[in-house]
């Protein structure tokens, strides 16, 4: 038996299951991309966002997510479906912020490795709520929550990813970013 507490094994199990199945969940409606841009008006849709970001930018320090309680895990996201939309990355949960729609308290910090200096980079920050019978989907951003979709060892959940560190061509709020991927290109297998 593993030296590890009951609890944070739980929470490490909580953190791998959202991990491999938030990727099921059904495709947000696509927003414009939207780019930061000089001077710290980054042109998004919702000020609230702007909330999210600066709440958020320390999490670009790995080991500062990690201390605020993000567990990590070693399971990257990514589409592999006939039409590869891309990757969610890394997804590094927060147990304490699930089921939380505060834009300053994501559930989950996504990051990529970096595959010249194979360190992690922050990509984007995603909210899970449980899907507690209620009439409508819960909203943030003056946006739905994607889902309800089960999600294996988690439940039957809503949730919205935000792609506010790094740009998603596919939309600010679209699950997947075709500019993340799990493998090294180089290392991908030839077709």
């Amino acid at each position: 038996m593993s030296a590890r507490p009951r609890p944070l094994m739980a929470a490490f199990a909580l953190a791998a299951s959202v991990a491999l199945a938030l990727g099921a969940a059904a495709p947000a409606v696509s927003a414009a991309p939207v780019a930061p841009v000089a001077g710290g008006d980054h042109g998004w849709p919702h000020p609230d966002l702007a909330k999210t970001y600066e709440a958020t930018k320390k999490y670009e320090d790995e080991q500062q997510a990690i201390a605020d309680g993000f567990l990590r895990t070693d399971m990257c996201v990514e589409d592999t479906s006939p039409e590869k939309l891309g990757g969610m990355g890394y997804h590094y949960v927060n147990p304490a912020n699930v089921g939380s729609n505060d834009p300053t308290r994501p559930a989950a910090v996504l990051y990529e490795k970096n595959h010249e200096t194979g360190k992690r980079e922050l990509v984007a920050v995603e909210w899970v709520i449980p899907n507690t019978g209620q009439p409508v989907a819960p909203r943030i951003f003056d946006r739905p929550f994607d889902g309800p979709a089960v999600i294996e060892g988690v439940g039957d959940v809503y949730t919205l990813h935000a792609w506010i560190h790094k740009k998603n061509p596919a939309g600010l709020f679209t699950p997947y970013n075709p500019r993340v991927h799990c493998v090294c290109p180089e290392d991908a297998p030839m077709a």
